[in-house]
């Protein structure tokens, strides 16, 4: 499957992050004779981030880059925008005990929607960006389909845009291994051919996460017990842990217990319990799950039909069944049980390399039976 690009008459904006992703998706566009232009946002404030956050850094590279490639830069401050669509809603998963993903939020509510809007306004027809993923076509309207450099995927994280959104995207490296990309912006003698690939969250950086959540929501300690009921420990808060974490749990020597490691089973609001268990625990594995807030960028799924799906980014896809869907849930049988499904994630749903869209996980079930 090609992907697509739009006639050489289009205007396209780019989405420049000061990575090295973003700067060959801009050299090859210019190189391939369009007419285009960058546009690097800011979505945090520095004096939040206590310098964790590398904006100044990637003004810089941004800027070196459009001066190499020769093309005009723009910077654009969403903040607030941010903030009030992606940043409330990641520390009201927090504190609900969930474990959000803001980067998916973040691609549809402000790349796609804002930057897209503000593109639009300085004559661009499509948007540009790095992500590895490829934009196809399904039963004659745009579609997603997976990038072919498999470890480097991230349609996973564009799951939630809309068809609209979509239709105004484009993804040039869709068909480009990282090691290739690597390559071409080395020879195109662009600085960032040997930037380090960004990890995490931007505002959270490199520091500690607790410290970074603790100055915005306040702790609340309670017990650590197994799934047996015994009190094993204390926790520091429910919203510093998430499902299937080892580290970190700080429990010493228990009495009777085996050397197998200890691992987060569940979260339990109603009594401020963290719930855990060793080794590969049963109730760290679910046949099923529920899940809300769906998105389709084409079709919605069938039921009883077999699909592949996601739970988290990097999972290797795995096999399940639509059981039922309605209205704004879902509920997704596996062909193994899954290990540490985790309420606030996302489910993202495949046939075969298209990425039909998804929704937030509510609920896990440990069997498949329907109520």
């Amino acid at each position: 499957m090609h992907n697509y690009l739009p006639p050489k008459t289009a205007k396209i904006a780019v989405g420049i992050s000061g990575g090295v992703d973003s700067s060959v998706t801009a050299c090859l566009l210019k190189e391939a004779g369009y007419d285009i232009f960058g546009i690097i946002m800011k979505n945090w404030e520095e004096t939040y981030s206590s310098g964790y956050c590398t904006l100044e850094e990637d003004l810089e590279d941004a800027h070196d880059i459009c001066e190499t490639i020769g093309i005009p830069l723009y910077t654009v401050n969403f903040v607030a925008e941010y903030h009030e669509r992606v940043f409330k809603h990641f520390l009201a998963e927090y504190q609900a005990g969930r474990t959000p993903n803001p980067d998916v939020l973040c691609n549809r509510e402000i790349k796609f929607a804002e930057l897209a809007h503000y593109a639009a306004t300085h004559g661009a027809d499509y948007l540009a960006t790095g992500h590895y993923a490829r934009r196809g076509e399904h039963a004659g309207a745009p579609a997603l389909y997976k990038g072919v450099d498999g470890s480097k995927d991230q349609s996973y994280f564009l799951s939630q845009i809309t068809p609209d959104q979509l239709a105004r995207a484009i993804f040039p490296l869709g068909g480009l291994a990282k090691s290739e990309v690597r390559r071409i912006a080395e020879q195109a003698g662009l600085v960032t051919y040997d930037k380090k690939d960004s990890t995490g969250i931007c505002f959270i950086g490199e520091r500690p996460f607790r410290d970074f959540l603790s100055t915005y929501l306040p702790t609340k300690p309670g017990k650590i017990i197994t799934a047996q009921g015994a009190w094993i420990g204390e926790h520091i808060g429910l919203m510093y842990y998430t499902i299937g974490q080892r580290q970190g749990l700080g429990i010493g020597g228990v009495a009777g217990a085996s050397e197998e490691p200890w691992y987060v089973l569940d979260k339990n609001l109603a009594d401020n319990t963290l719930i855990v268990g060793q080794g590969e625990h049963p109730l760290l594995y679910h046949q099923a799950l529920t899940a809300r807030q769906l998105s389709w960028l084409n079709e919605a799924p069938q039921e009883n039909h077999i699909y592949t799906a996601k739970t988290r980014y990097r999972q290797e896809d795995q096999p399940c069944r639509i059981q039922w869907r309605g209205g704004d849930e879902i509920r997704v049988a596996f062909a193994q049980p899954q290990r540490a499904v985790t309420p606030g994630q996302y489910l993202v749903l495949y046939d075969g390399d298209r990425c039909l869209g998804g929704g937030v996980i509510e609920a896990r079930h440990h069997t498949a039976e329907t109520p």
